[in-house]
């Protein structure tokens, strides 16, 4: 039986993969999930054994805890690797309800120096990945929705972008497109997949702690507490919860919206 978190809205039976869950947002997000009852497969690269262990350790924690979790590997810069990843989610959970894109890469590098190749590299991943994954997502939806018509109709879609997506940081043009993208792909896929009863959004996160960042980067961190409104940086835990929410009955009219989890800093003047 599932610990779940009476905080969180109610998703027992939910089957939902997460991607990039090897990392601390998306590690994050699957404990979300995971705490409102629902099934999670997490997904891990698996290019690094460090990426791979960090993976099954959370698997396991999440099944100490009552969850039926699952590890699924995929490489989504390899061709057919996303609907592979899908399928195998799928068939692992019994189904699929919900996806939540948030495998990614953020390197940084001034537009004068940034290749072609390393350009095409951030929108491949950030972009192109997660369209291939929303494609294949809504095909197995579909199927999922025609072979059990009795099952509540609650599928969606989540993308993490970011609030870089309107406001750019220097060295971050790359990623900062790829997030915009983001952002319009789900408005331009809740248009198209509304009709089938897939609700997309997205996420946008401001800066979320990690171990090592206050370290690494103390005036950024500073600035940052410094105006917004909330005063903190955000936690996994509150990207995780806002998936959560989006995921629920309650969002059941919400698709095509994005939304912000920054503690207000979208709300502060730029003068």
């Amino acid at each position: 039986m599932t610990r779940r978190d009476s905080s969180l809205p109610e998703l027992s039976g939910q089957r939902v993969l997460v991607t990039g869950a090897s990392g601390g947002v998306g590690g994050g997000i699957a404990r979300s999930f995971a705490a409102a009852g629902a099934r999670v497969a997490v997904h891990y690269r698996g290019t690094t054994t460090g990426s791979v262990e960090v993976a099954f350790a959370l698997v396991e924690e999440l099944r100490e805890h009552g969850s039926d979790a699952v590890a699924v590997r995929g490489d989504l810069s390899e061709p057919g690797a996303a609907e592979a990843l899908v399928g195998e989610a799928a068939r692992a959970l019994g189904g699929l309800d919900g996806l939540v894109n948030n495998a990614g890469v953020q390197p940084l590098s001034l537009l004068a120096d940034t290749s072609r190749a390393e350009w095409d590299e951030v929108l491949g991943t950030n972009l192109g990945a997660v369209f291939e994954l929303s494609r294949a997502a809504a095909v197995v939806m579909g199927e999922d929705r025609d072979a059990d018509p009795d099952r509540p109709n609650n599928r969606w879609i989540t993308h993490i972008a970011s609030i870089e997506a309107s406001r750019p940081a220097v060295a971050h043009a790359h990623y900062s497109a790829a997030k915009a993208g983001l952002v319009m792909h789900a408005r331009a896929a809740a248009l198209e997949l509304g009709p089938e009863g897939i609700r997309v959004n997205t996420v946008s996160p401001g800066l979320v702690e990690r171990p090592g960042l206050e370290e690494a980067w103390p005036e950024g961190v500073a600035s940052w507490k410094a105006n917004a409104p909330l005063g903190r940086l955000a936690t996994p835990a509150d990207i995780g919860n806002a998936c959560v929410l989006l995921a629920s009955p309650a969002a059941s009219f919400i698709t095509g919206q994005d939304l912000a989890v920054d503690g207000g800093m979208l709300a502060t003047p730029g003068w």
